[in-house]
């Protein structure tokens, strides 16, 4: 995600130089046409396009925008379920009977948010995510096609084990199985999420409508700008067109790419929190990189 109050040119120009330069390219040809051959295009409603396009990308924006904004709010949600399921197994359990028991829970719920991390990102688990596993002995999560929900199995599989050596009670355990409730309800959000694209209407007819309006546009415009056309025609598509790029931006949150949201970062927080709360050493906080942008 970025985080500077202003993307860097660099990041600008490499995302709408390649349409730019071909809408460009159009345009003049179009003026060029209209002063060599003895023809007048006729004249375009405009107006009436652009309002009929803006509607359509207004749609598919906002429902980008609520995509992206509902995978920021479930993990939200993902990290103060994990604050809440190791502060009630380090209050709930004894010290010090318990208290290799409380590290595992916590180590456990570190390697979970990783792993959920790598299936988010349709990436394989990387080096991070293994060593917790490997810490917290929970290699047979990683036999399972779905290893974050091993993890979370594993997790519930603790909670009785520790009510069966009587450190909680009954309540106590209905109380940390609700936190589990509540992580596997944002995990299969973000799986929805993430397995549920936009509608094809909603991806195919903009992006039709957005081209052919800027193939028109300049027939349109160059009885009035002349040859003032390729300039004016070319930054009026440029805004149909980054309206367009923004909703493709936005549609899938938990893409590793540096508009999605930043899932190292998120997980970096819960691992320090749950490895301080456990009085364990963590490590620092995820920084932003050179380019303002926080992975």
């Amino acid at each position: 995600m970025i985080v500077k109050p202003v993307p860097s040119m660099r990041t600008i120009v490499r995302e709408v130089w390649r349409p730019l330069m071909l809408l460009f390219v159009w345009d003049v040809i179009v003026t060029v046409t209209y002063y060599v051959l003895p023809f007048r295009a006729p004249e375009l409603p405009l107006t009436l396009f652009g309002s009929a396009v803006a509607l359509f990308l207004g749609f598919r924006s906002n429902s980008a925008y609520q995509r992206w904004w509902e995978g920021r709010g479930l993990w939200g949600l993902m990290i103060n379920a994990s604050r809440n399921i190791v502060r009630g197994a380090r209050n709930f359990m004894p010290d010090p009977d318990a208290s290799a028991f409380k590290r595992d829970i916590a180590l456990r719920q570190i390697a979970y948010v990783n792993a959920l991390r790598c299936q988010l990102r349709r990436q394989p688990l990387d080096d991070v995510t293994l060593g917790y596993i490997a810490k917290a002995d929970a290699e047979a999560a990683i036999a399972r096609t779905n290893v974050a929900n091993g993890l979370l199995d594993g997790t519930g599989r603790k909670i009785d084990q520790a009510r069966r050596a009587g450190w909680i009670d009954t309540i106590q355990q209905g109380s940390l199985e609700s936190v589990l409730v509540d992580i596997a309800n944002a995990q299969g959000g973000m799986e929805r999420l993430k397995n549920t694209p936009l509608p094809n209407h909603f991806r195919f007819f903009p992006t039709l409508f957005v081209h052919l309006f800027c193939i028109l546009l300049p027939f349109g415009l160059v009885e009035t700008l002349g040859f003032a056309t390729p300039l004016g025609s070319t930054i009026a598509g440029l805004m149909f067109l980054a309206v367009l790029a923004i909703g493709d931006d936005l549609v899938d949150p938990f893409a590793n790419d540096v508009h999605d949201l930043p899932l190292s970062g998120m997980c970096r927080t819960i691992e320090i929190d749950l490895l301080q709360s456990v009085g364990l050493e963590a490590p620092p906080p995820m920084v932003p990189d050179r380019t303002g942008v926080l992975w």
